[in-house]
């Protein structure tokens, strides 16, 4: 096998809904004053006895299940998150616990918003050296947890949510080559710090970074994955708001792709943003089957992770 592709995905979103009245109700902001500056309008909360794993886990089952794969058949499990509060078992263990792996190496990866495609990438590097054969890739994040409820410019951002992919090796490479990278020195403008942690942001800091190195960025992927942005049917962008998605799809030049608005009614859920929203877009049947889709990742540290994918 000379590479990997996509063979199915999943999510899972905690039942309760937080509206912007909602909102409006526990600190000076409106639902016009959100919807204005980043577009959202619900945002899915976990119960208070639900973590990362039952998360995680849900969206995994999910893509496993589509799969028609067998636990036992994994041999990989990747768990981006960036709100776990379990150390050990990692949450990558956990999840493959509940679901039956027998065996296969477990791995957390702490990259924040672009966690998933950090991970997605991994998984397509140890497969195509011979190190795994199937993989179960998810993206998990409670960021309600870490959220100052009293901090009107960041409360109104963040959801809880996963989403998952079942990966295995394949004879044409069709998850491509992975363009990846950061920006450390301005990494402390995404935080999730203190005890208890909470998440903070300079948010003009990220929206300048976002909107002028990204475009170029992603245009990279779309070249080492072999087509050009106009070729490309779907666009699945970290969610993190409407004012960033929108002038970055525009500026990749995508024009005919169906570009994902997840962040709309699901808020901003860090690593599980991208499977999130593109486990949507596939369930919606809105991709043809072997169409290419631009994953990108983006946020935290601040770091950056995008290639081209087929749809499955």
């Amino acid at each position: 096998m000379t590479g990997s592709r996509l063979v199915a995905t999943g999510h899972y979103q905690p039942t309760k809904i937080l509206t912007n009245d909602d909102l409006a109700a526990m600190v000076d902001t409106s639902d016009e004053w959100i919807t204005k500056r980043v577009g959202i309008r619900t945002r899915h909360v976990a119960a208070e006895d639900e973590t990362v794993t039952d998360l995680a886990a849900g969206a995994a089952a999910q893509a496993l299940a589509a799969s028609g794969m067998d636990a036992s058949e994994i041999d990989l499990v990747l768990v981006a998150t960036c709100t776990q509060t379990e150390r050990a078992p990692n949450v990558a263990a956990r999840v493959a616990a509940r679901l039956g792996v027998r065996g296969g190496a477990l791995i957390d990866v702490g990259a924040s918003c672009s966690g998933f495609t950090h991970a997605l990438a991994q998984a397509d590097h140890a497969i195509r050296a011979g190190a795994a054969t199937r993989a179960l890739v998810v993206g998990a994040d409670m960021m309600t947890s870490v959220t100052d409820w009293t901090d009107r410019t960041t409360c109104v951002l963040t959801g809880d949510g996963a989403g998952a992919a079942v990966v295995a090796a394949a004879e044409t490479p069709e998850i491509g080559p992975v363009v990846w990278g950061s920006a450390p020195e301005l990494g402390t403008a995404v935080r999730i710090e203190g005890v208890p942690s909470r998440f903070s942001q300079d948010g003009q800091t990220v929206y300048r970074w976002a909107t002028t190195r990204l475009p170029e960025i992603a245009r990279q992927a779309c070249e080492r994955g072999g087509v050009r942005p106009d070729e490309l049917a779907a666009v699945v962008l970290h969610q993190a708001n409407l004012r960033i998605i929108e002038p970055v799809a525009a500026r990749i030049g995508a024009v005919n792709a169906i570009v994902a608005r997840d962040v709309v009614e699901s808020g901003n859920t860090s690593a599980a943003s991208v499977p999130l929203a593109l486990s949507k877009l596939l369930e919606e049947g809105r991709v043809a089957a072997g169409a290419p889709m631009l994953l990108f990742g983006f946020g935290g540290n601040l770091s950056y992770a995008g290639m081209v994918v087929r749809c499955p």
